[in-house]
């Protein structure tokens, strides 16, 4: 994918960030780009999933960020996320800083006539509680 940059361009113009193939795309999507802004030591969004997949770039600060599956990780500004939305729970997306708030992007694909997040509710993460990795003790 990326080659589809001319090479000028590559090395003066463009950092490649991230480059992802999303599992899925909803039928008549429409993409949707927010900016959320969380105060020092704030949980954040509580579990929730997407309608389709959601693309992010951490501004200031850190986030925590868990996906159903994967080990939580501390993603800094400067770096990139993804998740493919959809099935997937998204367990975390707080601030990892009691001193500074943290500012991330995102741009997601949305399902038509779909909540852009819709949370998951305490009885789900029960039966789901297998598919989610590990914690750090």
């Amino acid at each position: 994918m990326a080659d589809n940059v001319p090479q000028e361009l590559n090395s003066t113009a463009f950092t490649m960030l991230q480059e992802v193939v999303p599992p899925f795309i909803p039928a008549g999507a429409h993409a949707m780009t927010i900016v959320v802004e969380y105060p020092p030591g704030s949980p954040g969004t509580p579990p929730h999933r997407h309608s389709g997949p959601a693309f992010g770039y951490v501004l200031e600060g850190e986030m925590v960020f868990e996906l159903e599956g994967e080990p939580e990780r501390v993603v800094r500004a400067g770096e990139v996320f993804w998740e493919p939305g959809g099935d997937v729970i998204h367990y975390q997306d707080g601030n990892n800083r009691d001193d500074t708030p943290v500012r991330f992007t995102v741009t997601m694909l949305c399902a038509p006539d779909q909540p852009m997040l819709v949370l998951v509710d305490e009885e789900e993460l029960a039966r789901r509680r297998d598919r989610r990795a590990p914690r750090p003790s």
